[in-house]
């Protein structure tokens, strides 16, 4: 099994999906614990909808670079679900599903009507599983993707004490002269961007595990936000570097791969937290 894996890896697209891979499962768990605090857990599936609708619309135009039309458009919608539930007719829970049914939706019904591919289902499958897109990845979008998570870490570690703040207690973070607003739109954008990277990786439809997992696996472990965050952390770099390994090795989709991984450490880390408390009883 190691001389196969050693064989593999002598590729460079092997190579550039474990960079990516592991650079991706990084920031969404970064961000995968404040939207689970913030009670924003499923926001991650309603911008992977966005973006998949907004990735047709750019197969429509033939973009040569989608990422032009698909970014922008899932930091606009972002945004305004962020910002639903304050003081807005449409809660946040409704605003979620509403964009992305109706994304899902015509984004499906452009793919159909404009298609030009003649494998279509095959197309929708990879959009929306993942497929083995993270494995055709050029090196301009590894370094797009590189340069783009790192960002993302760059930002949540500068702006880690207000995030902190903003997560746990809004209202007291504005009383206390915090620009909670500010700091949610930062949130929005980087969101946004995660979606966007996390699309090669898992799909859209898979995202929200890659999101929520990590964070709730770590919430059986620790309890303070940093703990959770650096568990969280560790824990969505390895899923994700296993879960790509296993499907280059057994040639299992990479996303599905990854979330069942995924779902087994939080099955390992529930089980620990209870021992643990049990011993502590």
């Amino acid at each position: 099994m190691f001389d196969k894996l050693a064989m593999y890896l002598q590729y460079p697209f092997v190579r550039y999906a474990l960079i990516v891979g592991v650079l991706i499962a990084l920031c969404s768990s970064l961000l995968g614990v404040t939207l689970v605090l913030k009670r924003f857990s499923f926001i991650g599936d309603g911008l992977s909808h966005v973006a998949f609708g907004a990735m047709t619309i750019a197969a429509v135009l033939n973009l040569t670079n989608n990422m032009l039309l698909i970014l922008p458009i899932t930091m606009v919608c972002a945004v305004l679900l962020l910002r639903t539930g304050q003081n807005t007719k449409i809660k946040g829970d409704a605003a979620v599903a509403m964009i992305s049914v109706a994304s899902l939706a015509f984004g499906y019904l452009l793919m159909n009507l404009f298609s030009t591919s003649s494998n279509l289902s095959g197309d929708v499958c990879t959009t929306l599983f993942g497929s083995t897109s993270i494995l055709t990845l050029s090196q301009l979008e590894v370094w797009l993707c590189t340069a783009l998570s790192v960002l993302v870490v760059i930002l949540f570690i500068f702006f880690y004490n207000k995030i902190f703040s903003v997560t746990f207690d809004e209202a007291f973070a504005r009383a206390t002269g915090t620009k909670a607003g500010a700091y949610n739109l930062l949130l929005a954008i980087i969101i946004a961007v995660i979606i966007v990277l996390a699309m090669n990786l898992v799909g859209s439809l898979l995202i929200s595990a890659l999101v929520i997992f990590p964070a709730l696996s770590a919430m059986r472990l620790f309890r303070s936000f940093k703990g959770v965050t650096i568990c969280s952390a560790v824990l969505s770099v390895l899923c994700a570097a296993l879960g790509i390994l296993v499907s280059i090795l057994e040639g299992t989709p990479v996303g599905s791969t990854i979330v069942a991984i995924d779902v087994a450490a939080f099955l390992l880390c529930w089980l620990t937290g209870l021992v643990t408390r049990k011993l502590r009883a």
